[in-house]
């Protein structure tokens, strides 16, 4: 049973649209999972557009991946630095405490991740 940064079980993050390093609608992680698809955010269309701009567009379709693109209020299991770049440029997304699991505590600090809860 994976754990959350809360100390509980990992509760899903989004099933529509289903996210997810191995796309189980939560934020589970292996060693397999390099770019560490750890934290469950709620995205903004201030996020989306920050990282499109960074690289990473997580707005536009890209059916032939099953992915259909990201809208504003879209749950979705994000890459660990790509949250912390976006931390570090104030554009960090709100987190789904819940959601996160607690290998996301290597990296962050619960305190910090307690400031961009959803409330």
């Amino acid at each position: 049973m994976a754990l959350n940064v809360l100390g509980s079980e990992l509760q899903p993050c989004s099933l529509e649209p289903l996210t997810g390093f191995f796309r189980d609608g939560c934020c589970n992680t292996n060693a397999e999972d390099v770019g560490m698809h750890t934290v469950c955010v709620r995205v903004t269309d201030d996020f989306l557009a920050f990282s499109k701009s960074a690289g990473n567009d997580l707005s536009t379709p890209a059916p032939q991946y099953g992915f259909f693109g990201l809208s504003e209020g879209d749950q979705w299991c994000l890459c660990l630095p790509r949250w912390i770049e976006a931390y570090n440029a104030n554009m960090a997304p709100q987190i789904v405490l819940e959601a996160t699991h607690v290998s996301v505590l290597e990296h962050i600090d619960l305190d910090v991740l307690e400031r961009f809860a959803v409330r």
